[in-house]
């Protein structure tokens, strides 16, 4: 519930703040998933993985982008605000400061600006959630990519 006592499924109202959902699979089935994106009212996943593949079954780019469909679900794939191989590697070793400095390099990209430029419009269209891996959004790059590039919305973490 935010400060006007709204659920995270309330709807913007003009001059409310824009609010960004965050989402990790880690450790949850695509059921949970889906459960998690619905109570809150999600209607467009916004992956912002680099490489949109995964072990985890449901969870690659094309078989996740037909279950949220199923699902009602809008999927957008913006792969360059995605961590590079070599912050993917410092964040499975728990090196945040490299993986910090690797991603701040990344979003000074114009690939990556314009992207971002991307998110944050697609996400004032309609509830929009940020997908990684990471459940924990302190452990994942979209943490970082929000405060980079999305001041002054309301940051809602989702946990399935």
């Amino acid at each position: 519930v935010d400060r006007l006592g709204r659920g995270p499924c309330a709807p913007r109202r003009e001059g409310d703040r824009m609010r960004i959902f965050t989402i990790g699979y880690e450790a949850t089935t695509m059921d949970e998933f889906l459960a998690a994106l619905r109570t809150a009212g999600v209607e467009r996943v916004i992956d912002v993985r680099a490489v949109p593949l995964s072990r985890r079954p449901g969870f690659s780019k094309n078989i996740l982008a037909a279950s949220l469909k199923a699902a009602g679900i809008d999927y957008v794939l913006l792969r360059h605000l995605g961590t590079p191989k070599p912050g993917r590697d410092a964040a499975k070793k728990g090196d945040v400061d490299t993986l910090r400095q690797v991603y701040a390099g990344q979003l000074h990209l114009p690939e990556a600006q314009a992207e971002a430029a991307a998110m944050r419009a697609l996400a004032a269209e309609k509830p929009s959630a940020l997908l990684c891996f990471e459940r924990n959004p302190e452990h994942c790059h979209r943490t970082l990519l929000l405060a980079a590039e999305g001041e002054g919305a309301e940051i809602v973490d989702l946990y399935p």
